[in-house]
């Protein structure tokens, strides 16, 4: 009887002992599964290519379902035509153009999927063809553009005005706008550049009438800031948009 009592003490030892191992197991397992839990794939990893006929057009690299590294762009005859850098589906680092033949034509900094930094354009033959500058997507003035031989151009347009002064009959002062200098197109604003940005948020377009560009203002009575600006956007040689300002002090101090 006694040696039966003993068996049955060492019985329940064991299975005492081969519950709490069992616990600790478990508890280990559970931090091991956490510290190694990883995203699940819910889409395609790869390189998926598009195609318009039998003519490869685009290749983006996915991870997961995002875009995640190059994705370039073709010509119809299969040269290179654009490249772009993902980070986590978000257009990163420079994202370049390409001539026909082979050449880099435009290099854009890209941060968080926005133009940000200095753009480049290139001649074929390598040389430096114009730099312009984004902050955060919006254009500053900043503009350089250079001649095939290297020389960098200086010679742009730049507004001038005229006054046709009604104030004392009708209490109204026409600002008329022209621009000196060669330019393929020329789009006038009435405003400043924020913060040196040409924030088109916050200025305002001048509509031509009748080929002409002008700001009617007129007698408010109370007094003004005494001047207006005038931003000019101008389509260069070079393709690119120089801009330029002019501040204009007006004749009379209450004019709106």
């Amino acid at each position: 009887m006694k040696k039966a009592s003993c068996s049955l003490q060492i019985l329940l030892i064991l299975l005492l002992t081969a519950g709490c191992t069992g616990k600790g197991n478990l508890k280990k397992d559970s931090t091991a599964r956490a510290d190694t839990q990883v995203v699940p794939d819910t889409g395609y990893t790869g390189i998926k290519q598009y195609f318009s006929g039998n003519s490869l057009i685009k290749e983006v690299t996915f991870k997961n379902g995002i875009r995640q590294g190059e994705m370039k762009s073709f010509y119809k005859g299969g040269q290179l035509y654009q490249t772009f850098w993902y980070e986590n589906g978000l257009r990163e680092d420079s994202a370049k153009w390409y001539y026909l033949e082979g050449q880099i034509f435009r290099s854009t900094p890209y941060v968080n999927d926005t133009i940000h930094g200095i753009q480049k354009q290139y001649y074929k033959n390598g040389r430096l063809r114009a730099k312009l500058e984004y902050i955060k997507g919006v254009r500053t003035p900043f503009l350089e553009e250079y001649t095939r031989d290297g020389k960098l151009f200086t010679d742009y347009p730049e507004i001038t005005y005229t006054i046709t002064d009604n104030y004392k009959t009708t209490g109204r002062v026409r600002i008329n706008l022209d621009i000196i200098g060669q330019s393929r197109k020329v789009d006038f604003y009435l405003g400043e550049f924020t913060n040196g940005l040409f924030d088109t948020a916050r200025i305002n377009p001048i509509n031509s009438v009748n080929g002409q560009t002008f700001v009617d203002l007129r007698k408010s009575g109370t007094t003004q800031p005494g001047h207006i600006g005038i931003i000019a956007r101008c389509l260069t040689n070079f393709g690119n948009g120089y801009l330029t300002y002019k501040k204009i002090d007006l004749p009379y101090p209450d004019l709106k």
